[in-house]
């Protein structure tokens, strides 16, 4: 099997966001086949929609797509460590793997934080692999907080 990185289509997509004025963070889900499931950036500003997270958004989309509210085999890549909420839906929607970039010490819910997946009642822990992309995804959220101060 040859390993492929996703990250760059999930930095386009925070790119995408920060467009938009969102926050930008990028998720892609990929399915066991290899092939997108669903690829979003942040849209919690556009819609008015507090769970309108990049993460949340692909696992609509993965779910709707493969009608079904569980994703095995799936693995979901992200510009930012999750948070506590959308860990909570990976681990809902049974992902199998979880590539992120950045580390998010204030917010985070995987490695910082509520750490979702060390809760003992935590239904389901992905395999969880950290840093991917963390300098370009690191760098383009300073670049957008420094425009907006």
């Amino acid at each position: 099997m040859i390993f492929t990185s996703h990250m760059p289509q999930a930095l386009a997509e925070a790119r995408a966001a920060a467009q938009r004025g969102e926050v930008p963070v990028g998720a892609v889900l990929i399915g066991p086949d290899g092939r997108i499931a669903g690829a979003h950036g942040n849209r919690t500003r556009e819609l008015s929609d507090p769970t309108a997270h990049a993460e949340i958004l692909a696992i609509r989309a993965g779910c709707a797509a493969a009608g079904s509210q569980r994703l095995p085999g799936y693995s979901l890549w992200v510009t930012l460590e999750p948070c506590a909420m959308c860990a909570a839906a990976i681990s809902a929607a049974r992902i199998e793997t979880l590539y992120y970039g950045a580390a998010d010490p204030r917010m985070g819910g995987v490695a910082h934080g509520a750490r979702v997946f060390d809760h003992p009642q935590c239904h389901h822990r992905p395999q969880v692999y950290d840093g991917i992309g963390a300098d370009a995804s690191r760098d383009l959220l300073q670049d957008f907080f420094a425009q907006r101060r």
